[in-house]
């Protein structure tokens, strides 16, 4: 495919890109930041203004484009990962106002070109937990897709809007549009690095609602919703499948989520931000853990 990728030298989109490329995708890295990511075609722009993103969108990929004198390929998908990614980076107004202006515009320009799949990363932040003014408990365990999305913080805000702007624009054009809630995204140094901490204080993943999503299964969640046509609009949490503490389940309701409903049965080690939806709809089958690196 020929795929649209913004945000792709962030953490999260630089190895979204380079799974994809593994998968014989042509991507195009649209960002304000050059990152060195083989094999990805790097186009500088600014997604807040929209005539940038309509002409950025429809033009040439690479010069070897220029070759068949059959005009410019179209895109086959957009993936939109580019954001302001957290508060306290930007004054709040300019993080909400730059997260829906540029995801509106790319929205907008997919539909308007006849593209027909756009992916765009939405948050975990979206339920109200990780940025809540004190400590704030989730209105049942494990989290899905079904629970409320209240948060208090600009970021936050900012995605839920993308939410339903992304709704709307399905709604508007019937074509694909699949949000994805990513977790806390790790990369492969930072087990190592970081998880030790983790272990000993598994409070400091309380924000987090003690999930994780390696970068790496990030990257397969985008080609499991590649390659799945026809399911309009959804959303769909992104994370791993075991918690990123050495407590049990158990352990974790009596420490941090007494009176907290329990949904559903959960496993010994199992996430408390479920993934079920994206597994039985999209196929993913994320294959990492810390556990295959802190023994």
């Amino acid at each position: 495919m020929r795929i649209f990728f913004t945000g792709g030298s962030g953490k999260a989109g630089k190895h979204a890109i380079a799974h994809l490329i593994a998968q014989g995708h042509r991507v195009t890295n649209a960002d304000l930041v050059k990152a060195d990511v083989p094999g990805a075609n790097f186009l500088r722009i600014d997604l807040t203004d929209a005539g940038q993103v309509f002409n950025a969108m429809s033009a040439y990929a690479g010069f070897d484009e220029l070759e068949p004198g059959t005009g410019v390929p179209r895109y086959d998908a957009v993936v939109h990962f580019a954001a302001i990614p957290c508060i306290l980076i930007r004054p709040d107004n300019e993080t909400f106002q730059i997260n829906t202006m540029s995801t509106y515009n790319v929205l907008d320009a997919a539909v308007k070109l006849g593209i027909r799949k756009v992916i765009f990363a939405s948050s975990e932040t979206t339920y109200g937990i990780c940025f809540a003014d004190g400590e704030a408990k989730p209105a049942y365990v494990p989290v899905d897709e079904d629970h409320p999305t209240v948060p208090q913080d600009s970021y936050a805000m900012s995605k839920v809007v993308n939410e339903v702007t992304g709704r709307s624009f399905q709604a508007r054009s019937g074509i694909d549009i699949y949000a994805l809630r990513i977790n806390n995204v790790i990369e492969p140094h930072e087990y190592a690095l970081n998880f030790p901490d983790y272990m000993a204080n598994p409070a400091r993943r309380r924000r987090n609602i003690f999930a994780y999503i390696d970068s790496r299964d990030l990257g397969h969640m985008v080609e499991c919703c590649l390659r799945t046509d026809g399911l309009g609009y959804q959303v769909f949490n992104v994370s791993n499948d075991d918690m990123s503490v050495g407590l049990s389940s158990d352990e974790v309701i009596a420490q941090f989520y007494q009176g907290v409903p329990v949904k559903t049965a959960m496993g010994r080690d199992e996430t408390f931000y479920s993934n079920e939806k994206a597994k039985r709809m999209v196929g993913f089958a994320p294959k990492h853990s810390w556990r295959d690196v802190l023994k």
